[in-house]
């Protein structure tokens, strides 16, 4: 039985892809900060049948991400499938926010994606077969105020597309998966007002998270869900990158 560590896996995007991973006969490994979530998410889990693993960790700290990096190698219980979704941005732009709050910001975004990619990569690559999805964003093609968390998305991206190159040949593959606007509990933790969820540039977890596990099948490389975001997704790359900060500097001020 093949087991799949999911990361932020107690809401929103991770908790979709638990559902779905749970479904498809995967044993779990959850990750968040919240224990008294991940316990309640565990317990339906288990009801079901599924064997899971819940572990507490702050993946803001060296501690957490030292802890869930030692279960990642452990040799003599093989995860198969890491899926890096923990992220959080703030509402606060950079020349405002605290030096620590930005800080945490990367460590959660960028330290702790490299740290748990290099940490599963090296058994799946000695058993031939694995895969690692990093959740990165539409913001990460684009810039913005919030300067920090769509460079740091970017970086996501990028960094995901080497390490495919890099994986050729090994029977391991990794995937970044670049949501647009997605109904979860990410805004609202960012103290971000985005009205009423509704309209056709808002995605559901689920089917987000069934778009990428079918682009992950076919072994691309970069899922972006949905028609419309895919096309958006070719405008941004077609677009001079000055032209693109007018465009996205435009649409944050009508909002």
């Amino acid at each position: 039985m093949s087991t799949a560590l999911v990361t932020g896996a107690t809401a929103g995007i991770g908790a979709a892809f638990a559902a779905r991973l749970a479904r498809d006969g995967r044993d779990l490994v959850l990750v968040a900060r919240d224990g008294d979530r991940l316990e309640a998410a565990a317990a339906g889990y288990r009801e079901r049948g599924v064997p899971v693993q819940v572990l507490p960790a702050d993946l803001t700290t060296a501690e957490g991400r030292e802890r869930v990096a030692d279960r990642l190698a452990d040799p003599a219980a093989p995860v198969d499938l890491l899926v890096n979704n923990a992220g959080a941005t703030q509402r606060q732009p950079f020349l405002r926010a605290e030096p620590a709050a930005l800080l945490a910001q990367h460590d959660l975004n960028v330290t702790a994606v490299l740290q748990l990619t290099r940490a599963a990569l090296p058994g799946m690559v000695q058993r031939g077969r694995g895969a690692v999805v990093n959740v990165a964003s539409m913001l990460g093609f684009a810039t913005g105020s919030r300067s920090t968390y769509t460079a740091e998305k970017a970086w996501v991206t990028v960094f995901t597309e080497g390490m495919a190159a890099s994986l050729a040949d090994t029977g391991v593959r990794a995937l970044v998966l670049c949501p647009g606007f997605v109904r979860t509990e990410f805004h609202e933790r960012a103290g971000l007002d985005v009205g009423a969820r509704s309209g056709p540039a808002w995605l559901d977890a689920e089917r987000v998270v069934e778009e990428c596990l079918a682009d992950l099948a076919r072994g691309k490389v970069v899922s972006v869900p949905s028609p419309q975001y895919k096309v958006l997704a070719v405008l941004m790359d077609l677009l001079p990158r000055p032209v693109l900060r007018r465009l996205v500097a435009a649409a944050e001020r009508r909002r």
